[in-house]
């Protein structure tokens, strides 16, 4: 078979010595783990789908005219999100300061209304949590008084009781597994489930259900991260991140590497068609938003950007609606037009993957 090669080692069983095994060397052994996690990471990337943020100011909330108003106005932003599979929603404030204390902006008066930002980032919050989950995770509070008249937003976690998925989000429990073992969790069903981990209680978490439907049995569900089931395709919610001015929307990015391309909207933008519109190959987008005044007064009230243009923070400046009747478009509904003006370009950018 295999000519006998100098330099081997003996083999254990004499019966195999024409056909001798080369032992790979201890850096030929580091070489091949090397190339076997370099596979794995690989596969990993691969496996990571692109992100689409949006960021937008806070300030809309306080040209509202009433409670009711200013809640509906959340609504329509975080169904935008959802409908358009936006997976982070960034809300800033026109803090000209290069640091910004986060309590300050979060502080309430003395009849617990909130500001603008803070209201906003609580109602899109509570609408993307499910619901059966929201009693548990929110306490009472003034800014939630209407948010009963809003539609749902329907999102694929937001699982009814007779419905059965590969993952559902959950809510840990004081109460331990059978003989004091694991957490029970309350994932919206007839019954909690156990999870194999001592977690503390109060803590959403997201589950992997496996195939065992039956939850009179002690089977095991295991905690997996939020992000496992937008890898494997469904769309899993928003997150909700405060910046305290728009330079930390791009500073503070959760992404590694930042925002690989930014689109700025504004009437003041450049006149392009969707079809016309070409978005490279990204791995997380920043699409932003302006207030009453447009992006450009965000730009110009931040420190941290003084004496930028608009066109040298974003790597594309649009108007996405050039010939509009109205003298305004509201931020609610610039959302809405925008986000469907992408569509096209980001799903020819996601394919060319």
């Amino acid at each position: 078979m295999g000519k006998k090669r100098k330099n081997q080692p003996e083999t254990l069983h004499q019966e195999e010595e024409d056909e001798k095994v080369e032992l790979p060397a201890h850096g030929e052994e580091t070489k091949k783990e090397e190339k076997k996690k370099k596979k794995k990471d690989k596969k990993k990337n691969e496996k990571e789908r692109p992100t689409v943020t949006i960021a937008l100011p806070g300030s809309i909330i306080d040209n509202t005219q009433s409670f009711e108003l200013a809640t509906r106005l959340a609504g329509q932003i975080a169904r935008a999100a959802t409908i358009f599979r936006v997976d982070e929603v960034v809300i800033f404030d026109n803090n000209s300061g290069s640091e910004h204390d986060l309590r300050l902006a979060m502080k309430e008066d003395a009849d617990g209304n909130e500001s603008g930002t803070q209201f906003l980032i609580r109602i899109l919050k509570y609408l993307e949590t499910p619901q059966y989950l929201r009693r548990a995770l929110f306490q009472m509070h003034t800014s939630l008084r209407f948010v009963g008249l809003l539609p749902p937003l329907d999102a694929p976690h937001h699982l009814r009781k007779h419905e059965w998925g590969p993952y559902r989000e959950g809510v840990t429990q004081k109460e331990r597994g059978p003989n004091n073992t694991g957490t029970q969790v309350d994932v919206g069903l007839t019954k909690n489930v156990v999870v194999d981990q001592n977690l503390e209680p109060g803590i959403r978490v997201t589950l992997a259900m496996g195939t065992d439907r039956c939850l009179e049995t002690d089977s095991l569900r295991k905690v997996v991260p939020s992000s496992t089931p937008r890898e494997e395709g469904s769309y899993w919610g928003y997150k909700v991140r405060y910046a305290p001015n728009i330079s930390s929307v791009f500073k503070d990015c959760p992404f590694e590497g930042g925002y690989d391309h930014k689109l700025g909207t504004s009437e003041h933008g450049v006149v392009l068609s969707s079809s016309e519109l070409t978005i490279p190959t990204f791995r997380h987008l920043l699409i932003a938003f302006g207030g009453l005044a447009g992006l450009e007064e965000c730009i110009e009230e931040d420190v941290n950007l003084k004496g930028k243009d608009a066109r040298e923070i974003f790597d594309k400046y649009l108007n996405i609606c050039p010939h509009q009747g109205s003298r305004t478009i509201r931020t609610e509904e610039a959302i809405f037009i925008s986000l469907q003006y992408f569509q096209e370009p980001i799903n020819r950018a996601v394919a060319g993957n």
